[in-house]
């Protein structure tokens, strides 16, 4: 649950974003809305759900080789 403070934190970025005035790194001015909220989320430390990705894991039932293949 967020706080009053990080709430306040989300809308005063999110207003920035409407009014063209966010930036991202100080730089370049943010054009998504997903970016937007993406800055407003991590400002004010909250943080988002994250699917649970299998990816870079193996599977356990997979065998793996040690050392050279033999050739035939």
């Amino acid at each position: 649950m967020a706080s009053t403070r990080q709430k306040r934190k989300v809308g005063r970025v999110m207003h920035e974003y409407k009014h063209g005035k966010l930036k991202s790194r100080g730089r370049r001015r943010v054009k998504s809305r997903r970016q937007a909220i993406a800055i407003a989320m991590s400002e004010s430390g909250q943080s988002r759900n994250r699917r649970k990705s299998s990816r870079g894991r193996r599977k356990s039932g997979r065998s793996r080789t040690r050392g050279r293949r033999r050739s035939r």
